[in-house]
Formats: structure tokens, C-alpha cells, sequence
């Protein structure tokens, strides 16, 4: 049975179904542009998902037809200011990079399967939070743009990191630079997108494969993410013992043991997450 959890906002949802946390960005009124209250709310829940046993898989989506739009471009227009406002310079850029590791970062480096579920566009920011995710499920409707030199930024939210990983250095610049519309079958082409789907079908879709991680190897699961997202940065021998000690840990553990059990008697496993 679905738990309905406080967030502290309407500007955030949260939901808890059988180990999946799905968490949905609620301004449909404004293409679910962030807000102070969302990036609060958000990084607080990601922050108790990844402590939370409950929690063995997160979502990430948009209510609406949109995913995220990213900064609100029209309220920064109204203040006449985006980035500081009442903050000095080194408060709004303290400020930034706190939000930014709590939100995007912790995406990425949470011990748990993080999935995006986009049913329509991901620009500027909420490109990047998509883009942190493990996973990515596009509705053939939705679009993917870094937005940014549209209206003066260079990015945020980890987005380059995240996108020159995916697509190479040059296909990121490109993308960076012109701000070019891509539609769901090109990000699945660049690797941008995991599965394209119909808009009807992508909360199936996206709750087939969260149900899947979430009845998983917990424990495997985390040591495989810091073992990939090590890959990326790290040194083959430093890859090479970390997978080494990762491996053994798992070994040990009751879900690895009732996986050699179920693979004998020809049954599909039940993971307890231990």
C-alpha cells in the first residue's frame, strides 16, 4: 500500500510503494520549474531516502507533461536577478553548490537505483537532475535540451559533468553551445535515454523497472554503483581492488547466498536486501 509522505511543499510529491520512492516535481503550470521550496524539499528527501532501509528505489518524475524546465526563468526575470537576489555574491554561490551536492549529487552517489521518468521536457537543470539519475524512461513525446545559452547561463546542476560522461566531449559541447532541441529516439541513440515508450505507457514502464531494482540485491546494488561511478573517475588498479573488496563483501551476504540456493533449485530469488 502507497504511503503518502509530507515534503513540507506542494512545489514536491512524495510517494513510498512496496521500496519505491517516487518523487514528483508539482508545478505543472510552469513546466515543474524549480523553486527554492522544491530544491529544499528534494534535497531532504533524497537525503532520508539514502539512510532510509524502507527505500530500496527512487524515481524521480514531473507532474503534468512536463519533466522539469529547470531555473524559473520567468520569476528570475521579475526580480531582475537569477542568481543572488538579497545574498552577497559568496552566500548565493554557497548557497548554489550546498543545493547542488544535496540534490543532483546525492542522485549520483546515493547507494540506491535512481530512475527519471521524463513525460515530457528535461531543459537546463532539470536536464542535469535527469541526467544524474541511473537510469532514464522517455515518453516519445519528451524532449531533452541544456537550454542554458538561451538565456545567458553556462550550467548548472552537474549537467556537464553528467552529459560529457554519456556523450564524449564533443557531442556535450555541441550540445552546450547551440542548446538544441533532442528528441526521445536521439537521446536514445546517444545513451541519453535507457527506453523510449509511448506516453500512455510510462508510468508502466517506469514502475516495471523500479518494482525490478527495488526486489533486488540491495547490498550488491550499492557496491555496483560505487564501483561504476569509480570507473569513471578512478584508476584501473584503484577499479580493479575496490571491485575486488566489493565482491567478497557481497559474497557474504544472506541475499547472495539465497541467490546460489535459488540458481540450484531453478527458482527465481527473493532478495531481503542483507
Amino acid at each position: 500500500m502507497a504511503d503518502m509522505l509530507d515534503t513540507g511543499t506542494p512545489d514536491l510529491l512524495a510517494r513510498l510503494d512496496d521500496g519505491v520512492l517516487t518523487l514528483t516535481l508539482n508545478r505543472p503550470e510552469a513546466r515543474n520549474a524549480m523553486t527554492r521550496a522544491m530544491n529544499e524539499a528534494l534535497a531532504r528527501q533524497l537525503a532520508e531516502a539514502e539512510l532510509d532501509p524502507a527505500v530500496r528505489c527512487v524515481v524521480l518524475t514531473g507532474a503534468g507533461s512536463g519533466f522539469c524546465a529547470g531555473g524559473d526563468v520567468k520569476g528570475m526575470a521579475a526580480a531582475g536577478d537569477g542568481t543572488v537576489g538579497a545574498l552577497t555574491i559568496d552566500e548565493a554561490i554557497h548557497r548554489q553548490r550546498v543545493n547542488q551536492r544535496a540534490t543532483a549529487g546525492r542522485l549520483y552517489r546515493m547507494p540506491k537505483p535512481t530512475i527519471a521518468a521524463l513525460p515530457g521536457a528535461a531543459a537546463g537543470a532539470g536536464l542535469a537532475l535527469a541526467l544524474a539519475c541511473d537510469l532514464r524512461v522517455m515518453a516519445s513525446s519528451a524532449i531533452m535540451t541544456t537550454a542554458f545559452a538561451r538565456v545567458g547561463f553556462s550550467g548548472d546542476y552537474g549537467g556537464s559533468y553528467f552529459l560529457t560522461r554519456l556523450v564524449g566531449a564533443a557531442k556535450a559541447r555541441e550540445l552546450y553551445f547551440l542548446s538544441e532541441r533532442v528528441t526521445a529516439d536521439e537521446a536514445l541513440r546517444l545513451g541519453l535515454a535507457n527506453w523510449v515508450c509511448t506516453p500512455e505507457e510510462l508510468a508502466e514502464r517506469t514502475e516495471a523497472v523500479a518494482r525490478r531494482l527495488a526486489a533486488g540485491p540491495t547490498v550488491a546494488y550499492r557496491y555496483m554503483k560505487e564501483n561504476l561511478n569509480r570507473a569513471v573517475n578512478g584508476e584501473l588498479d584503484d577499479c580493479l581492488d575496490l571491485e575486488a573488496t566489493h565482491h567478497i563483501h557481497c559474497g557474504q551476504t544472506e541475499d547472495h547466498r539465497e541467490a546460489a540456493r535459488a540458481f540450484v533449485e531453478k527458482r527465481e530469488p527473493v532478495f531481503k536486501g542483507r
